[in-house]
């Protein structure tokens, strides 16, 4: 009897053991792959050297609202680790905190401030996401893919050679947000005479209806090409110029001011946020909607070394 008793003590205590080492991070997470991934994170205060189990929660949750709901959550941590691992801005395995150069990234204490007292119950969601895709990234030809992403775009997205270097897995596909339901999806930016010439450099015609010449438009429906005043102009150009939310715009000038009316937000290029959260309500999974946004890539998973 006494032997049953002490018996039942040890695997008492050998499973509250158990237990504790699972909730510090010893358990499964701990033999995960990102767990045994190593990144330097560049941060405002010097690099760090972190796992990427410990450093994708924080860019995830910094780079897409947790009520998008949890398959877009899990396709934007494929795309956020296979971002990570594609970027060669900082050397090997290297990533910043600055969202125009790599990821967006919050320490524990800005999401505290942003999520108050859903705090803990969104970092869960957001935690969930990233091992519930552990190690998985989109590859092409053996390789991290670039998997670039924005905010919305309408009707469809951008393709990398219009702006960027062609590349076959990041062409113009269909994203179906709805201005309805994406707020922003079309906005508009308006400019008086004295305002768009100063910041285009313009030297002004007399009669400001005659400025905007003209405007071609790529296969995606955004602006290649404008010209004002005689001046011609990249789209991407005038959006970096006039501070727009995509070069997906047209203008319109009622003789007071011009008006640029813009659909999107972001460059356009590869998936889209909204429309990831648009195909999970309507019961897409995490790899149908990478599949969507970056056709032609494999989806592997890390095999750290």
């Amino acid at each position: 009897m006494k032997r049953t008793v002490r018996f039942a003590c040890w695997a008492v205590l050998f499973w509250v053991l158990a237990g504790l080492f699972y909730l510090r991070g010893g358990g499964p997470a701990a033999s995960s792959a990102d767990s045994r991934t190593i990144l330097t994170l560049y941060t405002p205060d010097g690099p760090r050297t972190v796992t990427m189990a410990e450093y994708l929660p924080l860019a995830v949750a910094a780079e897409m609202p947790v009520s998008f709901g949890a398959e877009a959550l899990k396709a934007q941590a494929v795309a956020a680790r296979t971002y990570a691992l594609s970027c060669r801005r900082h050397g090997d395995a290297a990533v910043c905190t600055d969202s125009s150069c790599c990821l967006a990234w919050l320490d524990e204490q800005a999401l505290r401030e942003r999520w108050g007292a859903d705090f803990g119950k969104d970092l869960r969601a957001v935690r969930t996401a990233v091992s519930g895709t552990d190690g998985e990234y989109l590859a092409y030809g053996g390789e991290p893919i670039q998997a670039a992403f924005h905010a919305s775009s309408l009707g469809c997205t951008e393709d990398s050679g219009a702006i960027w270097s062609p590349l076959p897995y990041l062409i113009s596909v269909e994203s179906p947000e709805r201005p309805e339901d994406t707020p922003g999806l079309v906005t508009d930016a308006v400019f008086s005479a004295a305002q768009l010439a100063k910041a285009l450099g313009l030297t002004p015609l007399r009669d400001p209806s005659a400025w905007a010449e003209g405007l071609e438009t790529d296969g995606a429906g955004r602006v290649s090409r404008a010209v004002f005043c005689g001046r011609t102009f990249t789209g991407a150009e005038v959006r970096a110029a006039l501070g727009l939310r995509s070069t997906a715009f047209s203008v319109a000038w009622d003789g007071d001011v011009f008006t640029f009316t813009v659909s999107g937000y972001g460059h356009g290029v590869g998936m889209s946020q909204y429309g990831a959260r648009t195909y999970a309500a309507q019961g897409l999974g995490y790899r149908d909607i990478l599949a969507h946004y970056y056709p032609g890539t494999e989806l592997v998973r890390l095999v750290p070394a």
